[in-house]
């Protein structure tokens, strides 16, 4: 447990009504606390961060994760960074060091760089502390936008899905993903809001088992019904009819509006299109790369072949067993029904659509 971090364990079975919503980080102007999702669901530990280095640590390991989380979380390191030493070398160092920390969801360079702009036009004889203090301001500004978003997405998110009752979603797309209510999961919730919602089929998410161990948690938490399903199942159930529509979230959209997302997403595109229904991304205009052609520039990240060969730290295969980890996949634009973002929904979803998008107001 890191310095700082402090840990209590949840009931499994206590009811959804009056259970806390969930806070994924929160800042107090000396540290970033941050539930560490590598321990959940059998564990709440928040974990204190200080700098721009254990913020880094702390997203590479994927204690912080999810597009928009990630950029809120890297935008206070920054800030704790110039708590700690209020120069420009120490903003190019957290600002290098945090960017280096993932390399395909581009909300965190983005935030990143909005912090490094706003500390930059700080006047140049402002006291030290002033661009520490500016660099605060300027996280907690993103970190209010980002909710925002995630309010106006969930309804934009559940008019397109009006009617449908039964969804299948990957991955991990919530509260513990991005501020509020999250991208994907949030069109969920508000669904189930509005008594739209019957239930959701989740993808166990390997090799990591975010769908398992965190989408799971989060809906059990909010009461809505759900099954958890191994990932090769999907395809099958989607055949068969049992979701009316496939909802995932995103951590990096081209220009064109081709889509990373965590690795599996693209087989469930083609589900979807072979069995004839409709496949939705959410995710913030924050996570759309204009300076990204198309899914084929997108970096796709490779993580350590130990996280596929192994499940709870339990061998499943011989140690010298060779594995490949890609992290993410890209899901062409022509197989995504729509695109829904704070400022509405891109369909269909092209160069100009997406373009669009970043042009309208929220």
């Amino acid at each position: 447990m890191s310095a700082g971090a402090s840990a209590s364990t949840p009931s499994p079975d206590a009811p959804a009504a009056g259970r806390p919503r969930l806070t994924a980080v929160r800042f107090d102007g000396q540290a970033l606390f941050a539930l560490d999702q590598t321990v959940l669901p059998w564990e709440e530990r928040e974990l204190a961060l200080r700098s721009a280095g254990e913020v880094a640590a702390a997203i590479k390991r994927l204690a912080i994760r999810g597009a928009p989380l990630i950029g809120v979380a890297a935008a206070y390191g920054v800030a704790l960074e110039l708590a700690r030493e209020p120069t420009p070398e120490a903003l190019e160092r957290a600002a290098d060091t945090l960017v280096r920390a993932r390399p395909t969801a581009v909300n965190l360079a983005w935030a990143v760089e909005r912090v490094r702009a706003a500390v930059r036009a700080a006047p140049a004889d402002a006291p030290p502390d002033a661009l520490a203090a500016a660099a605060a301001r300027e996280a907690r500004a993103i970190h209010a936008a980002e909710e925002a978003a995630s309010d106006a997405m969930a309804v934009h998110g559940a008019d397109l899905l009006a009617g449908t009752r039964r969804l299948l979603t990957h991955c991990n797309t919530g509260a513990l993903a991005a501020p509020g209510r999250g991208t994907a999961l949030g069109v969920v919730v508000e669904l189930a809001a509005r008594g739209e919602l019957d239930h959701v089929l989740v993808t166990e998410s390997r090799p990591l088992l975010q769908g398992a161990r965190l989408t799971s948690y989060e809906l059990h938490r909010l009461g809505i019904e759900h099954t958890l399903i191994v990932d090769s199942a999907a395809a099958g159930l989607l055949a068969r009819g049992e979701a009316q529509a496939v909802i995932v979230g995103c951590d990096r959209v081209a220009a064109n509006g081709d889509v990373a997302n965590k690795v599996g997403t693209y087989p469930l595109a083609l589900a979807a299109r072979a069995a004839d229904l409709p496949f939705v991304v959410a995710g913030p205009t924050s996570t759309i790369d204009p300076g990204c052609p198309g899914g084929a520039q997108i970096v796709i990240e490779e993580r350590d072949g130990e996280e596929v060969r192994t499940a709870g730290g339990r061998p499943l295969a011989l140690p010298q067993t060779r594995a490949r980890n890609p992290a993410f996949d890209v899901t062409p634009a022509a197989l995504v029904h729509a695109l829904v973002t704070e400022r509405g929904a891109a369909a269909p979803v092209n160069r100009d659509t997406v373009a669009a998008l970043l042009r309208a107001r929220a």
